[in-house]
């Protein structure tokens, strides 16, 4: 009973006017709309895996790469998940149920879409744990003098009890901030902690930029060198091909429904195309100051730019403490670093809240009550697997919180936005008449109707192709070839 009065309403949803359905949750503002989809896309995929990766993939190319990959894959469906979630005025665990065919399966998508949203919490709240704990630990000054900086990582990742309270700390604040509904908490905060990180990353960019031998570091980062796409020694040129394809969704947070429940909380009075390129600016500056802010200063103190993933935790207090007022300019790295994890933690949890809102009909103290726990349970992994678990890895991928990470950004978001694709062309699904309709309603910039080819045949041919060159080398290791 409770499933047909939702479809009910969904049905009696995408039919309405301008505003969002009486009853439902949306933003106060245009902005709030604007800041939390990209606090949603902004955080640890610009902060931290961006520059690590860009480090190992060859600097400014593989940057060039990523960008062809966001305007001709991300923004389309970026698009498309917007338009999705305002058509129906559901999160993905009502939105596929509304708009497909009757008696198609689209909507089953929606349980991929959830494991995507949880399977990636259960990592992130332990990485978003370590950037709160450097936060106090540089703030306190544990990095100053001889210290030894792997030394320092190495404790807390090992250490079981505190990594555990770091987590437990990330993602009870994250909860907190949903129990108090969209507009007084997760846009209320959300926007606070924006306005904070741009400040934060502007007064960075000049310090880094400005150091004394930062130069070269500016010119790997700015200045393209293909040969390093075509002989690198950390991957093939299929592997970081798939890579910046990942990064572009991961970077957008696109493909497990995570944008189409903002749509969801919107009206019709902007255009989406136009909604989702400010969204992917903002996202694109983000990750490009945080390269300003990490090479030059790299560079500058003749540290190595392909650390990988430990770039940010032990490479870069290397750098701070060789710095004039190190500590102070660390702290302010570690802060802005916490504000994009933790945005991005507020938004997917605000996600998965509503799905289960949606989907069983319950309030939101009540989803709050159910996640909370799960998602501590299911993190407990990604926390030991440093410590009593550090022994469980899997070749050519790494560790436990390495297969979650690969998991969802280079599988689940992938699919999914290939899944977004196919229902918004398809004749048996959604359909490109009905898409480009919702899409364009209201002011602003219209979705390209000369790109209708290419969203219907090359975006899917596209991703395919790229998902089966990065699966290859994965499987030629794993059978000896």
């Amino acid at each position: 009973m409770a499933e047909q009065q939702n479809a009910n309403q969904d049905s009696a949803a995408s039919k309405t006017g301008e505003g969002v359905p009486a009853g439902r949750e949306g933003f106060s503002s245009r902005l709030g709309f604007i800041l939390i989809s990209a606090g949603c896309a902004i955080g640890l995929g610009n902060i931290w895996r961006f520059p690590y990766i860009t480090g190992e993939y060859g600097g400014a190319a593989f940057v060039l790469l990523i960008l062809f990959f966001l305007v001709v894959l991300g923004i389309p469906i970026l698009v498309m998940e917007f338009s999705v979630g305002r058509a129906s005025y559901r999160s993905v665990a009502r939105s596929f149920d509304a708009l497909e065919p009757h008696g198609s399966k689209w909507h089953r998508f929606k349980w991929m879409a959830l494991t995507g949203n949880v399977l990636l919490m259960a990592f992130y709240t332990t990485v978003c744990g370590w950037m709160v704990a450097y936060l106090f630990k540089m703030a306190a000054g544990t990095f100053t003098g001889d210290v030894d900086v792997p030394g320092v990582f190495s404790a807390m990742t090992g250490d079981p009890l505190e990594l555990t309270g770091w987590m437990l700390l990330v993602t009870l604040l994250g909860f907190g901030v949903c129990a108090l509904g969209v507009q007084k908490g997760v846009e209320r905060i959300t926007k606070i902690m924006m306005a904070a990180l741009f400040v934060i990353m502007i007064v960075l960019c000049i310090h880094s930029v400005t150091l004394e031998g930062g130069e070269e570091g500016l010119a790997f980062y700015l200045l393209p060198n293909f040969e390093n796409l075509f002989n690198n020694p950390n991957a093939s040129f299929g592997e970081i091909v798939y890579a910046a394809m990942s990064q572009a969704f991961f970077m957008l947070s696109i493909g497990a429904g995570s944008m189409s429940i903002f749509g969801s909380y919107i009206g019709r009075d902007r255009k989406l195309t136009g909604e989702a390129l400010n969204i992917a600016g903002l996202d694109t500056l983000v990750a490009i100051m945080a390269g300003l802010i990490i090479f030059p200063a790299c560079f500058a103190y003749g540290v190595n730019p392909d650390a990988g993933p430990s770039l940010v935790f032990i490479t870069l207090p290397h750098v701070f403490i060789q710095m004039p007022f190190g500590q102070v300019w660390g702290a302010l790295f570690f802060l802005f670093l916490a504000f994009a994890a933790l945005s991005t933690v507020i938004a997917v949890f605000e996600n998965i809240l509503r799905f289960m809102m949606d989907e069983w009909n319950i309030t939101r103290r009540r989803s709050i009550a159910i996640a909370a726990p799960a998602l501590l349970v299911l993190s407990m992994p990604c926390v030991l697997g440093f410590s009593v678990l550090s022994g469980i890895t899997i070749p050519g991928i790494g560790d436990i919180q390495s297969i979650e990470d690969f998991l969802v950004s280079n599988n689940f978001l992938v699919l999914g936005g290939l899944i977004f694709v196919l229902f918004c062309m398809s004749k048996r699904g959604w359909g490109w008449d009905k898409f480009v309709v919702e899409a364009d309603k209201g002011k602003g910039i219209s979705f390209p109707k000369w790109a209708y080819c290419w969203v219907k045949f090359g975006i899917p041919v596209l991703i395919i192709v790229i998902f089966v060159m990065g699966w290859i080398p994965k499987i030629q290791l794993w059978l000896g070839f």
